[in-house]
């Protein structure tokens, strides 16, 4: 456990100047005697080439290894990995499984993942009930993604009655946390009063904010105005 908050010092630059290569040596020593949120830290520093050359095979191991302890951020990347064939064959029923563990215990990135599986149909039957339930639990912990898909489902009654007032509210919610794809979404809300009262100026301010992140769509509506 000290050689697990010994590498998150080094990791974060807390106590001492960060340095990734003594985060990975502390990290590692810890995760070798089977400590599941140090094997969690290295799987992400494999992961992101910090302090290691990148490895997602001992990314996916040291996942794997975590998950399996009930590490809820260590299922989730999991998942992460059986999604995108990264470390491991790609599986989406694998990475559903893995998901939903991780939601299960409140992990908002998992859930946002895992109402994704349910929308799109990976990895299990499309249901759109069950997407915007998972996208509500992880919009309400404050995750813009998920925000932005509660605001999707409310726009166009998938999972849920229609409701363009909850579809502006999730769209405001997560365009200002700058999610571009939110952005724009609220930018029509605005262009076309959808939710709320037509309001050019508003419209033109959330579309410039996403043209300005290369979003063509939003570019598009941007000349528009």
């Amino acid at each position: 456990e000290a050689q697990y908050w010994m590498g998150n010092c080094y990791y974060e630059g807390r106590g001492t100047k960060q340095d990734y290569n003594e985060a990975v040596r502390w990290f590692k020593a810890a995760a070798e005697q089977g400590y599941a949120p140090a094997q969690f830290n290295l799987g992400i520093c494999y992961s992101n080439e910090l302090g290691v050359k990148k490895d997602y095979n001992e990314a996916f191991h040291l996942y794997k290894a975590a998950a399996e302890q009930g590490v809820p951020g260590a299922q989730c990347n999991l998942g992460l990995c059986y999604l995108n064939g990264q470390g491991v064959r790609q599986d989406y029923e694998e990475a559903f499984r893995w998901f939903k563990a991780a939601a299960e215990q409140g992990y908002a990135y998992a859930q946002y993942s895992l109402g994704n599986c349910y929308y799109n149909g990976k990895g299990v039957r499309q249901d759109y009930n069950e997407a915007f339930r998972w996208f509500k639990a992880a919009a309400e912990q404050g995750y813009s993604n998920a925000q932005g898909n509660l605001g999707l489902c409310y726009l166009n009654g998938q999972g849920i009655r229609q409701d363009y007032n909850e579809a502006f509210r999730w769209f405001k919610a997560a365009a200002e946390q700058g999610l571009a794809e939110a952005q724009y979404n609220l930018g029509k809300c605005y262009y076309i009063g959808v939710g709320t009262k037509k309001d050019y100026n508003e419209a033109f301010r959330w579309f410039k904010a996403t043209a300005e992140q290369g979003d063509a769509k939003a570019q598009n509506m941007l000349g528009y105005c």
